[in-house]
């Protein structure tokens, strides 16, 4: 998730570097307040699971959905430049859905949801992308100014919520060693497929 990030930063730099960096602090703003206003509600309940694994649960959820929506954007805004980016562009946000999919499953089912549901919300998440991409190509010129800053919010709540929730659950539950290596490799997995694909 977090090399995904430095691709969205990356790609929108491009286009406007301080719209990223608007957008990221938004972003991390966002998550912050979101996390915020939920608190630490003990009669949270979501499917099968209730109080602090429902409050994760609604945070990760929350937070992957509302990141679509600026993906979606980018998808659609980038078909106005030709076909090719557009190919592109899509091929590269489909690869880094799959491990913010895992991400959402690997937090729900070790908390008591069932895979089936896991997998759905996990597909729920990505839902603005294909949602919005059309309205953003069609309105592409209206669109295009906002990319940078969309993506820089998707980019910043992204780390921020790696950051604040998905670390400090890793740091308790893994060895330090283990979680070092396997989150340098991953990141450089990710990294390089955005390379290959994109030309990150």
């Amino acid at each position: 998730m977090l090399a995904a990030s430095v691709g969205l930063i990356w790609q929108g730099a491009r286009i406007g570097a301080w719209g990223v960096g608007i957008g990221m602090l938004a972003g991390a703003i966002f998550i912050r307040g979101f996390r915020g206003l939920i608190g630490h509600r003990d009669d949270l309940s979501l499917g099968r699971l209730a109080g602090a694994d429902a409050l994760k649960a609604l945070v990760i959820i929350g937070v992957m959905t509302v990141h679509s929506a600026a993906e979606g954007v980018g998808v659609g805004v980038s078909y106005g430049d030709g076909q090719r980016l557009g190919l592109l562009i899509t091929i590269a946000i489909a690869a880094h859905n799959v491990p913010e999919g895992l991400a959402i499953s690997l937090v729900l089912v070790p908390r008591g949801a069932r895979v089936r549901s896991a997998a759905w919300w996990s597909v729920f998440s990505s839902l603005p992308q294909p949602l919005l991409a059309p309205f953003a190509f069609l309105f592409v010129e209206t669109f295009r100014s906002f990319l940078p800053i969309g993506l820089g919010f998707a980019a910043g709540a992204m780390v921020w919520m790696v950051w604040s929730e998905l670390l400090p659950e890793a740091v308790q539950q893994a060895r330090r060693r283990d979680l070092v290596l396997a989150g340098s490799v991953s990141f450089a997995m990710m990294l390089g497929a955005q390379v290959l694909l994109f030309g990150v």
